[in-house]
């Protein structure tokens, strides 16, 4: 039987454009072992292990995706035109496990028919810009419906959230109520634009849907998680702050194991040196604190093993800072990449 390895994406310093260090993807045995710095000469925001393939190991890049069919041991580029944009995200459809997206950036979504291996773009959705913004919108997650593999919704940086419900051929701005709810005084943010408190509410980081609740998505934003009922006419505040210290929310993940139970990753802002990883084990409605360790950067990644329920890592943003559980959360090791390196911005596990 094969090792399970840990995967993490480094890219670019988060306002430390003059720090040094390395990028790309790094790969360690789950069990112990050293790093290997298995693709060196990209900036990477997306690691994939298919759910039905472990061999199959999807980087996204800034030149486009990059594929490995040993595990993360080697890479190649896959057919993926010159100019196609960076990738951020990436989604294996359930039922139809041939069938892939690649979310971008400037905005925009690619689709695979043969796992990875070639893409064609999709048309560009026309999703209203309401923040100026010297960060270009990015398609950051992207979560299938349960049971439909034609509905898709996704989480966009200074962008908000949208949804297809034809694969991706078409798609509808889900942020007219996120707006609205920046009316409420504690979910006001304006960092970059001054003139619009709507800032925060359409800062979309990912989102998940758990299987015992496939029509109510959780979109985690920069003010919390939010939730739809109703096809993203509405979302509500699930306070998330009530459980947490900490509310800005980088990362939501479904556990594949089971329906009811979801992850969350949550620290103070983009730039901090605390948060934790908070688990749900009924659809959302509360939580607890999962993690055992203190990080000091922003956790920006979860990582869930697609066969293993009890292995879970988790990435912060600065030092390499990369944590695992093998035994569902009970004892944590530090798995610290090799210094130096950039920031951490994604890790995966399979």
């Amino acid at each position: 039987m094969a090792h399970s390895h840990l995967y993490a994406g480094v890219a670019g310093y988060f306002g430390r454009p003059r720090d040094e260090g390395a990028v790309g993807v790094f790969r360690r045995r789950a069990d112990g072992g050293e790093w290997e710095h298995v693709l060196a000469s990209l900036d990477v925001h997306a690691v994939f292990v298919h759910p039905e393939e472990p061999d199959l190991v999807l980087a996204g890049t800034a030149d486009g995706v990059w594929r490995s069919t040993d595990r993360g041991l080697s890479f190649r580029r896959a057919d993926f035109p010159d100019g196609g944009g960076e990738v951020w995200s990436f989604l294996a459809i359930d039922d139809a496990p041939d069938r892939m997206y690649a979310g971008i950036s400037p905005l925009g979504v690619w689709r695979s028919e043969d796992r990875g291996a070639s893409w064609h773009r999709l048309p560009t959705p026309e999703i209203r810009q309401r923040i100026e913004c010297p960060i270009t919108p990015r398609v950051m997650r992207m979560a299938q419906r349960p049971g439909r593999p034609d509905e898709i919704y996704a989480a966009l940086e200074i962008a908000g959230t949208m949804r297809t419900v034809d694969g991706g051929e078409t798609w509808e701005d889900l942020n007219e109520d996120l707006v609205r709810l920046a009316d409420r005084q504690h979910l006001r943010s304006s960092i970059v634009q001054k003139e619009s408190h709507a800032e925060g509410m359409l800062d979309g980081h990912a989102i998940a849907i758990s299987a015992s609740a496939p029509d109510a998505p959780i979109v985690a934003l920069r003010m919390g998680l939010f939730r739809t009922r109703d096809g993203g006419r509405s979302w509500e505040d699930l306070e998330v702050g009530r459980y947490s210290p900490t509310t800005y929310a980088r990362d939501i993940k479904a556990s594949p194991h089971d329906p009811d139970t979801l992850y969350t990753a949550l620290s103070v802002a983009a730039d901090s040196r605390d948060g934790g990883v908070y688990r749900s084990t009924d659809a959302g409605e509360t939580w607890e604190r999962f993690d055992k360790v203190q990080v000091n950067g922003t956790i920006m990644s979860i990582g869930l093993h697609p066969s293993d329920p009890d292995q879970v890592c988790i990435g912060a943003r600065y030092d390499g800072e990369v944590f695992a559980t093998d035994d569902g959360g009970e004892t944590w090791q530090a798995c610290p990449l090799p210094a130096p390196v950039k920031d951490v911005y994604a890790v995966a596990c399979g």
